[in-house]
């Protein structure tokens, strides 16, 4: 059974907290025909066109809604539902207000022909102009969204999740048949494939997305909250004597060691993201909304427990990195970067699909980006997969991390055409990360008593406190002399002291 709008509403906002913003649809051309089928469309749906809009509590923070109704011509966009839509956009624009879409259409009315399909572009223009202003733009997809819609207004949200099982696609299975005499394949267009895809956040229930999208809402308000109670341990013990740089790599490679997932353990409001939001994911990156000991941001690092079985970050996962950065500029929002790679992939489709260029943009985007910056060195950061993550305003490394051009062993076969040379390597290239710090690429040093993986709780707690005491501090700073002290830093870094000066 499909829901209804006004049944959606119920489910999503707070009891009797809803408000209508709908006038009566505009006049629009229209044969006899056409007139007595929008009469009995409104009979039949209890509404007076395919989409409601007004506003509402959801969980007590107010918000815009759009909700459309399936029964009315099969939630088709019209000139006169198309002008509701964007109208409700342009007002929560206004207000400030978050917007939650939840589109179901079979896509562009066809009563109407052209003028309504060129209504997308307008709809679509509407959402850019709200999310340009820094507003959230949250969808809902229900059961089904196809055509129009769904390459419209209905791909534009800073998270997008589906109803489970429902149908979401451009071209509908019976006109597909009609053009090319079969059936269209099963199980390409449900929700949940498009989530294993990376073209959807994920599929869950109203009453789901109801959480997630309260916790959404409490981070992208930027708004930090008062810090979390809980006790962090404080570095106040004697720092642990110094080790080798190839103490330190195999030290960064024990499997036991906490890596992302544990950081983001400690974290508050949590919400998963998937994916590029173009079809694309990659399983050895993580990224999401959260707040850290009260500090807001987006969260995207690589993940150690997906890098096993032979798995490496392919162009995907900067794909999504580039989509991270994409969100939080938007939203003006801080950036949090993890680097905890043993590399990229080296394959031929790795090569094929444009590794390297997207290791380009991802370094030319953070150096530019437009939003206070956190790169957090965790672990392992080799090569290209790591440095794409690296530029930010503030660079923290755990005592065991390190940043080189390749693995050890592989800057050893290259300059000796052995391995045997790897901790010499290691050692000589200044790869750790105490000659990090000394030599400004680091800012920052947080201790491992002796190694993380044997205080695997404690170091989590302990990084999460020093990524939120950095977000706190650069949030006091415009972004605009964020960016620039940010590139002059990487303009100055390697030059001698007196050249830097």
């Amino acid at each position: 059974m499909r829901i209804s709008a006004r049944e959606l509403l119920g489910q999503l906002l707070d009891t009797d907290s809803y408000v209508s913003w709908d006038r009566p649809p505009i006049a629009v051309a229209a044969t006899t025909r056409y007139r007595e089928a929008l009469q009995k469309a409104a009979v039949a749906a209890g509404t007076d066109e395919s989409v409601l809009t007004g506003e509402g509590l959801l969980r007590g923070r107010r918000v815009a809604v759009i909700a459309c109704e399936f029964g009315f011509l099969a939630g088709s966009i019209g000139v006169a539902a198309a002008e509701r839509i964007v109208s409700a956009v342009e007002r929560a624009t206004e207000l400030g207000l978050p917007l939650v879409a939840s589109p179901t259409s079979g896509g562009t009315r066809m009563q109407e022909g052209t003028v309504a399909f060129v209504q997308m572009v307008k709809i679509a223009g509407a959402v850019a102009a709200h999310k340009a202003a820094g507003h959230p733009y949250l969808v809902y997809l229900r059961n089904p969204t196809m055509g129009g819609v769904f390459a419209s207004w209905g791909s534009l949200g800073h998270m997008t999740f589906a109803e489970p099982g429902a149908l979401i696609g451009f071209l509908g299975p019976r006109v597909y048949q009609a053009l090319y005499g079969q059936p269209f394949p099963e199980g390409v267009q449900t929700a949940e494939n498009l989530y294993r895809r990376g073209v959807i956040d994920g599929a869950i229930t109203v009453s789901i997305f109801r959480r997630i999208a309260h916790r959404a809402l409490s981070v992208l308000s930027g708004i930090p909250d008062s810090p979390a109670s809980e006790h962090v341990p404080r570095p106040d013990r004697k720092l642990p004597d110094a080790v080798s740089a190839w103490e330190s790599v195999v030290i960064s490679r024990r499997s036991d060691r906490p890596g992302i997932r544990d950081l983001l353990r400690h974290v508050t409001q949590r919400v998963p993201l998937s994916g590029t939001g173009q079809g694309e994911a990659d399983r050895t990156v993580v990224h999401a909304l959260a707040r850290f000991r009260g500090q807001p941001c987006v969260v995207f690092g690589h993940d150690r427990s997906g890098q096993q079985g032979g798995y490496s970050m392919g162009p995907a996962a900067l794909r999504e990195a580039r989509r991270s950065m994409a969100l939080a500029e938007e939203l003006r929002l801080p950036l949090v970067l993890v680097i905890d790679t043993s590399g990229a992939a080296l394959s031929r489709e790795a090569e094929e699909r444009g590794l390297a260029p997207e290791i380009a943009r991802c370094i030319a985007d953070l150096v530019t980006l437009a939003t206070p910056t956190v790169s957090v060195l965790l672990g392992q950061g080799t090569g290209g997969g790591a440095l794409a993550l690296l530029p930010a305003d503030r660079v923290l490394a755990a005592t065991h991390g390190w940043l080189a051009p390749l693995p050890p062993e592989g800057a050893s076969a290259i300059v000796h055409r052995d391995t045997e040379h790897a901790a010499e390597l290691a050692e000589s290239q200044r790869i750790r990360a105490a000659d990090l710090l000394a030599d400004g690429v680091v800012d920052r040093i947080v201790p491992e008593y002796p190694d993380a993986a044997d205080e695997s709780v404690d170091f989590a707690r302990r990084m999460g406190a020093a990524i939120a005491d950095e977000l706190a501090q650069l949030r006091q700073r415009p972004a605009a002399e964020l960016c620039a002290l940010r590139q002059q830093r990487y303009r100055r870094l390697g030059l001698p002291k007196a050249a830097d000066g």
